[in-house]
């Protein structure tokens, strides 16, 4: 029993460490016989400021029940990207239904230069100095799937070099 509570307490940990950010919450309404019922879904975040983030995405019909389902599915959503410093190793761009991004390293001191939602989810993530450019769909689920995949492809310069047999 004590391992349980054990790994219970090392979950917690993990867990207390990532900082959750509601990104967006969209109100559905759908006509009924009695009326308009509503439904929302919420946007969630979480990052630990150290390269590791993860998005979630739930639907429900009260508020905070969204909120909560979309943190325990950006919980288990969780992916690490490589870092340079306080920026990214390389330039990259990705799209995502329509919505593209481009994310462009920067000097130290440039700051986190983005629109709102690309800004949210690269400052959870730990990045400081950084260019985007948000181009096509200003959807913020697409935006944030869209820069979500670009830094899940980043590549660490010195293992890339290496891997190629180029010493750098």
């Amino acid at each position: 029993m004590s391992k349980k509570k054990g790994a219970a307490r090392r979950q917690e940990e993990f867990d207390s460490e990532f900082e959750e950010k509601v990104l967006y919450i969209n109100r559905c309404s759908k006509v009924v016989k009695g009326g308009r019922k509503f439904s929302f879904s919420a946007l969630i975040l979480v990052g630990d400021g150290k390269g590791n983030i993860g998005i979630g995405f739930a639907k429900a019909n009260e508020v905070s029940d969204a909120i909560r389902k979309g943190g325990e599915a950006a919980r288990k959503n969780i992916v690490s990207f490589e870092m340079h410093g306080t920026t990214i190793p390389h330039e990259v761009m990705e799209s995502w239904d329509g919505a593209e991004v481009l994310l462009k390293p920067a000097p130290e001191g440039t700051g986190v230069i983005a629109g709102s939602k690309v800004r949210l989810v690269l400052e959870l993530g730990g990045i400081k100095d950084i260019v985007t450019k948000s181009v096509g769909s200003n959807n913020p689920l697409n935006q944030v799937k869209a820069t979500f995949k670009a830094l899940t492809k980043l590549k660490n310069r010195k293992e890339y070099l290496a891997r190629r047999g180029i010493g750098v």
